[in-house]
């Protein structure tokens, strides 16, 4: 099970912090990803970290977005600076098994970025 929270309405150029913490299997072996869906586009990455620290992100990110992990706290967190209109979205969180099948998805939290 994933739990995302921290979304919210923020005003361009702010910052959010979003955090989804998990529970019922073994977190370390997981590869933990955000990723975002916009009213009418499909759902896109936005950053990924394996469980060796390896991290994979979206070209739109461009050094605003910062993604972590504990794993003593089986927890992702996505550090959102920066922010444009065009990041509103649903943002999902993303488990991926390192050992053969297994994907699971967070329910989603909104992020609104509007004046």
């Amino acid at each position: 099970q994933l739990v995302e929270s921290g979304g919210g309405l923020v005003q361009p150029g702010g910052s959010l912090r979003l955090s989804c913490v998990a529970s019922g299997s073994i977190f370390s072996v997981y590869t933990m990803g955000w990723y975002r869906q916009a009213p009418g586009k499909e759902r896109e990455l936005v950053a990924s970290i394996t469980s060796g620290g390896r991290i994979n992100s979206g070209d739109f990110v461009k050094g605003r977005f910062t993604i972590s992990r504990d794993n003593a706290k089986t927890t992702v967190s996505l550090e959102m600076n920066s922010l444009k209109p065009e990041d509103t979205a649903v943002y999902y969180c993303n488990a991926d098994s390192e050992l053969g099948p297994g994907n699971y998805w967070g329910q989603g939290t909104l992020v609104i970025v509007s004046a």
